[in-house]
């Protein structure tokens, strides 16, 4: 059923991924490994990009979906915009543990069609990765890890703690699926939206450099995030 309403045009704008190389049991559109690794300076949200004074940030979308809905309905009306910024990351689309699993692959899929769509269009793009429960993130119940698909290994990747890790249940799914991340995509550079616990990424410094950014709250009454900071 999955594979049949990721499939279908209405809704999918699938000309907006033509070209595209497709990825996996869900055909998830894939990103390009960028040439050059480049580390954001400074991240703004998508619903603040119209406050930055010169547009030298990344666009990031780690807000509510609906901040964002748009562009993920029409991302073509938005690519003039988005390309006065240094460059973005892949639209943080939603995946919950008890959301039903054919809309978590449709969001998959619609944040790398962001991600595509705007690589084609000349932007620097980072791909955001999410994930919710070992269903995602393990073959237990797909035959592919569609939380990595279209996504390339060896390269430069987000991922967002923000509201993410408040419960003991939230902690163990964000450290499964980062471990299940790191072993699949290998990145080189892993960007952190948000605290950085010593217990959830200690065990995993060797095998990237992580870059943490803090929450706009946060970056808005001047506070900073360190690497391995305690919650």
């Amino acid at each position: 059923m999955a594979k049949a309403l990721l499939t279908v045009a209405d809704g999918f704008a699938p000309e907006l991924i033509d070209g595209a190389k497709l990825e996996g049991y869900f055909d998830i559109p894939c990103l390009e490994r960028p040439k050059e690794f480049i580390t954001p300076q400074r991240l703004i949200p998508f619903s603040q990009r119209g406050r930055s004074q010169d547009c030298s940030e990344f666009v990031a979308f780690y807000e509510y979906d609906v901040n964002f809905a748009g562009l993920i309905r029409q991302p073509e009306l938005y690519s003039e915009d988005l390309g006065k910024f240094a460059g973005l990351i892949t639209p943080d689309c939603s995946l919950y543990r008890d959301m039903p699993m054919e809309t978590q692959i449709i969001n998959t899929y619609r944040s790398r069609m962001v991600g595509y769509h705007c690589q084609q269009r000349g932007m620097y793009v980072i791909p955001n990765v999410r994930w919710s429960d070992e269903r995602s993130y393990t073959t237990c119940v797909w035959p592919v890890k569609f939380a990595f698909l279209g996504i390339p290994q060896y390269s430069i990747v987000a991922v967002s703690t923000y509201g993410c890790i408040k419960k003991r249940d939230d902690k163990y799914y964000f450290k499964q699926g980062l471990q299940a991340m790191l072993e699949e995509l290998k990145p080189v550079i892993v960007l952190v939206y948000g605290a950085m616990p010593k217990p959830i990424f200690a065990e995993f410094e060797d095998l990237a450099s992580f870059k943490p950014f803090p929450n706009w709250i946060s970056l808005q009454k001047g506070k900073k995030v360190k690497s391995w900071e305690q919650e």
